[in-house]
């Protein structure tokens, strides 16, 4: 059965993965925006390489480079080789063009990587590529080496002797299953063979990940991490295969410290990895601080109450593509509003490497296509980028509204509230006297020429005010 054709349940978590951190320069590296232009085909992603620089974006995150079939968008997290990149969305020669283009304007490339499964086809086949696909290699030999990665493309990359045995996860809490056995839709779905890390399926991948590095990739994202073991990641992510590299993983929890798949999953990962992780905790708080019974003071120190990640290991982010277009994860969708204030608290904040969803398969309704070049969030690379290395200072936190300074450079003010709300910034050695601060949202400014200074937020919005 195909991954489309299965339930909801494989659907959900088909693209829980991990992407790791470990560069020599994490700190820089964290700072960065990160566009995530997700089903985007790598020629798009190149020709949009000047605006993408020119809007402020650092890095991109791009489609799985590898061999698959099918246009939907999953098909890409359903990999028939790893030698070749071949698919809907590009191919090597689109990818490296991409690499190119991009490095020549300052932007980076992260891969989103594949390593915990192959394919779902064939009626439950561990051999692959195939032989079907290993006598199209040998009838087009000079395209298919123009796409080629590593290895020998003569002979097949695993056989069944690579994979676990072929059992369903049933218990979803259960770490054992959800790391061993295969993620599947409804009976009688045989699921997705899972790869058993022996030293040859390891040395393969190493070779994967090196072949992706040597073309000119800055960061990998590993897909499904939350069901490799600890001990898998690390074989495969060597420390030179890291080196200078932007590792990060997405392992999906409905909270902080105190869930239990935080405790089963993402804590272990963190503590048994030297990775960063997607901030769902942190996701999590700002839900909850944007409720009408929520409290936006609760977003002042997240961290203190076990509510984000630590800073230099956090991607922090509204929204990724698992939540639109996976049903289980739907109820994160935050309304418009919400998300806009959400993406100014993450793009305002010190901490973390905020990531912009772009979509291109046009899920609900187009409503995050091109979100990466829309005013607002414009607006919000520029402020990020402007007051970058600045420190963070509470301003103002209450039920209704939050605002914090970066160092004399910058302000945020969120507003949750339907009315407008006034807050005090009390200004000695705190800002810049007689200099304009300006809003990156709306243009208004205001200066400072006392000791105290009120200025206004309006109801349902963010300003991001920056020393002009």
């Amino acid at each position: 059965m195909k991954c489309n054709e299965s339930s909801s349940r494989i659907k959900r978590v088909l693209c829980v993965g991990a992407l790791a951190l470990a560069g020599s320069l994490p700190g820089l590296a964290s700072a960065d925006v990160i566009l995530h232009a997700f089903n985007w085909h790598y020629n798009d992603v190149k020709n949009k390489a000047n605006e993408i620089a020119n809007i402020g974006y650092k890095a991109v995150l791009v489609a799985p480079p590898l061999k698959s079939s099918g246009c939907a968008w999953w098909s890409r997290y359903q990999p028939q080789d790893l030698r070749v990149i071949d698919h809907c969305l590009g191919n090597k020669q689109s990818f490296k063009a991409m690499v190119d283009a991009l490095k020549a304007k300052g932007v980076v490339v992260y891969a989103d990587i594949v390593l915990n499964h192959m394919a779902n086809e064939r009626n439950g086949a561990t051999d692959f590529p195939g032989n079907s696909t290993l006598n199209t290699y040998a009838n087009n030999r000079s395209y298919w080496n123009n796409q080629k990665l590593f290895g020998n493309l003569d002979y097949g990359l695993f056989s069944s002797w690579d994979f676990h045995e072929a059992k369903c996860i049933s218990d979803y809490n259960n770490v054992w299953q959800v790391q061993n056995w295969r993620l599947c839709g409804a009976y009688p779905d045989k699921g997705l063979p899972d790869l058993n890390p022996n030293s040859y399926v390891v040395d393969q991948q190493r070779a994967y990940l090196q072949a992706l590095k040597n073309l000119g990739v800055k960061g990998f994202r590993v897909d499904a991490a939350k069901h490799m073991t600890n001990w898998h990641i690390n074989q495969v992510f060597t420390s030179s295969i890291k080196n200078g590299m932007h590792v990060f993983g997405e392992v999906i929890t409905g909270g902080g410290t105190g869930s239990s798949d935080y405790k089963n999953f993402l804590g272990p990962y963190l503590n048994e990895t030297d990775h960063d992780a997607y901030d769902f905790p942190l996701l999590n708080a700002m839900r909850n601080a944007l409720k009408p019974s929520g409290w936006m003071s609760s977003l002042e120190n997240p961290q203190g109450s076990g509510d984000a990640l630590p800073g230099h290991r956090a991607v922090t982010m509204p929204i990724t593509h698992d939540i639109p277009t996976n049903d289980g994860f739907r109820y994160l969708i935050m309304n418009h509003t919400d998300e806009h204030l959400a993406y100014a608290y993450v793009l305002g904040r010190k901490d973390g490497a905020p990531m912009v969803f772009s979509d291109k398969t046009g899920t609900d309704n187009n409503r995050w296509v091109d979100d990466y070049k829309q005013g607002d969030i414009k607006s919000m690379v520029f402020f990020h980028n402007r007051v970058r290395g600045q420190g963070q200072a509470g301003v103002w936190a209450d039920q209704c509204v939050l605002a914090f300074r970066r160092g004399k450079e910058g302000l945020v003010g969120l507003n949750k509230c339907g009315e407008e709300r006034w807050i005090k910034l009390n200004t000695d050695g705190n800002y810049y006297w007689y200099r304009n601060y300006r809003d990156a949202l709306s243009g208004e400014t205001f200066s400072i020429d006392s000791s105290v200074k009120w200025v206004r937020i309006p109801g349902r919005s963010a300003r991001m005010w920056y020393a002009n």
